[in-house]
């Protein structure tokens, strides 16, 4: 429970030493933060939170019975002598993960899992999501996907490729068109042969920018030096497929959605709305759908991520879902910050990242209050 006190948090001695994260006072207390569910050592370099959302406590124990969780950055469970229990967890989810990966192609119910790990089926299912940050169905699916895009690539039939990856049928294949595959598997085959993606390039405030779309939407937006580098990336994985720049005219939609784009980082202009090809992973997709929620002129951090697609222990992988984002802007991963409030990383560079900030800031500072 609980550590009882009859004076505010302010008055108490213990948030001193937290402001001063103070290491000496490791092992000592522990405190709790409301508003995270996440408890803390004294010395955590984590953003010091409001007095009012904290709590003390004695143990780590009280503060798990508490229902909090122990923070990653700071790791109080290591002070406990007890973090060898979260790296135990971490390592047997790591071997189903394994287990997995080399029986995607199989049927692979909860149960199966379940017993192969010697744990019940809801502890295995609740465990992985955290640690992975998708479910055992959702890992599964995404390797049996991957595996099948991989012997496409390598010239295997789609009939072969169909029944050896386990999907039973061609129709269960082409249900994930809109899915991991985004194109008919005979056009990813064929190295996206038959898919038209439809290009344009303008200089922007921040740079030379590439927008690309599919007949979906826009499938990549990226910032480069070279128009050159900037295709080549583009080819990289559909080389077959039929890539060619927008037509000109008013009329042609990617320029009418590059120029609202251009528009919008020269001018400060609205963010357009625009219609979106995404393609990857089922951690990844949740993770910039989840950055498209969060508004103009907003931030989140890496851990706020990974607990708004409820898998709150996995920040790093919330991290490299931003890292790898090819829509630039329209997925708005530099919304996303370091718990500290750092800038934290951004591919196409912390000055654009910081530029990109700026803007919406000013510009929600600029718009008058309801």
């Amino acid at each position: 429970m609980a550590v009882k006190s009859d004076i505010n948090t302010v008055e108490d001695p213990r948030w001193a030493r937290v402001q001063a994260r103070d290491s000496s006072a490791d092992g000592a207390f522990f405190y709790a933060v409301k508003t995270t569910g996440v408890f803390c050592r004294p010395s955590c370099a984590a953003r010091a939170p409001k007095p009012e959302n904290v709590l003390f406590f004695h143990t780590t124990t009280e503060a798990e019975h508490a229902g909090f969780r122990a923070c990653l950055r700071c790791r109080p469970l290591a002070a406990a002598g007890r973090d060898d229990v979260r790296d135990a967890a971490t390592e047997k989810m790591k071997q189903v993960a394994e287990f997995i990966r080399a029986h995607a192609h199989e049927p692979m119910p909860l149960a199966r899992l379940a017993e192969h790990a010697s744990l019940s089926p809801a502890h295995l299912q609740r465990t992985f999501k955290a640690i992975v940050g998708v479910s055992p169905k959702e890992f599964q699916a995404a390797e049996r996907m991957r595996t099948f895009k991989s012997r496409l690539r390598s010239g295997d039939s789609i009939l072969s490729a169909t029944f050896d990856t386990g999907y039973g049928s061609t129709s269960r294949i082409y249900e994930q068109v809109d899915g991991g595959l985004g194109m008919t598997p005979s056009a990813y085959r064929a190295g996206g042969a038959g898919e038209a993606i439809r290009y344009a390039v303008r200089e922007t405030s921040l740079g030379l920018l590439m927008m690309a779309a599919t007949e979906r939407g826009v499938c990549y937006v990226q910032f480069g030096t070279h128009t050159d580098a900037l295709l080549a990336q583009l080819t990289a994985e559909f080389p077959q497929a039929v890539i060619e720049p927008s037509a000109a005219g008013a009329a042609a939609p990617l320029d009418i959605w590059i120029n609202a784009l251009n528009e919008h980082l020269s001018r400060s202009g609205p963010r357009p709305d625009l219609p979106l090809d995404l393609r990857g992973t089922a951690f990844q997709i949740k993770v910039w759908r989840f950055l498209l929620s969060v508004k103009p002129g907003m931030v989140v951090s890496y851990t706020e991520v990974a607990q708004g697609i409820g898998a709150p222990k996995a920040v790093r992988a919330a991290a490299s879902a931003c890292a790898t984002n090819r829509v630039a802007i329209l997925v708005p991963c530099h919304r996303a910050l370091r718990a500290d409030g750092g800038l934290g990383g951004y591919r196409w560079g912390l000055d654009r990242k910081r530029a990109l900030l700026d803007a919406e800031r000013a510009a929600r500072a600029q718009k008058p209050s309801a």
